[in-house]
């Protein structure tokens, strides 16, 4: 083989590493942008999703939106029925109780972790997002509250360490935003998840990992409605 030639296979290399690249860039932006619309209800439980419609509001070609599918389908975002087409999964309130529980105690168990591992200027950072989160609760600023609010859960599940507790806990995110997005979150309740904020940080600025994993599973159980606390066994 020649310069030339050389050359010729490099390129051709590079350009089909490019296009992998890219076709991987097109498929995250999809996925995230359709994760989003799912979680936060423009695309409703039960709509069937139309492939090419979706290609024109995204302006992607259809195999990023297919790969998208498959990736929400794994998330238990949407259903891929035996006909091909795709709907968005109901969201089955039965089982919201027992998400909730098993996340908590996930988050629990990365506190408690965390806890181990913390240092005074992670302490220091997260801090200042609870600040912030006060801040936007008094503004009744509830997206920007919210959006600070993951930061601070997946900053301490970070903290944590825990590479299979991190894995398992991205997987159930999108559920459980989803169901937190839908559900109505009245002002008392926000108010009351502030409080309930604060404790946790108290317990984590402290490096009281059992405290912190109680207080955060409490959290999540509250952020039950009141009839699924009711049923819920493990209830506070």
């Amino acid at each position: 083989m020649n310069e030339t030639d050389d050359a010729h296979a490099s390129e051709a290399v590079r350009q089909a590493e490019s296009s992998r690249g890219r076709r991987g860039t097109l498929h995250g932006e999809a996925t995230d942008r359709l994760r989003t619309m799912v979680i936060t209800g423009e695309l409703p439980p039960g709509m069937r999703l139309k492939e090419v419609a979706l290609c024109d509001q995204l302006g992607v070609s259809r195999t990023p939106i297919r790969e998208a599918f498959r990736t929400l389908a794994a998330e238990g975002l949407v259903t891929l029925l035996p006909n091909r087409s795709v709907v968005v999964a109901p969201l089955d309130e039965r089982n919201i109780g027992y998400l909730y529980s098993v996340f908590g105690t996930l988050e629990g168990l990365a506190g408690e972790q965390a806890c181990a591992n913390i240092t005074g200027g992670e302490i220091s950072e997260i801090g200042g997002l609870l600040n912030e989160m006060v801040a936007l609760h008094a503004r009744s600023e509830r997206a920007a509250y919210m959006d600070i609010n993951h930061q601070i859960h997946a900053r301490v599940v970070e903290i944590s360490a825990n590479p299979v507790l991190q894995s398992i806990w991205r997987s159930l995110l999108p559920r459980v935003e989803r169901a937190r997005a839908l559900a109505n979150l009245d002002r008392d309740r926000w108010t009351e998840a502030l409080f309930e904020h604060s404790k946790m940080f108290a317990a984590l600025a402290a490096r009281d990992g059992s405290l912190l994993a109680r207080l955060t599973r409490e959290h999540f159980i509250n952020g039950l409605p009141a009839s699924e606390r009711v049923r819920r066994p493990d209830a506070p």
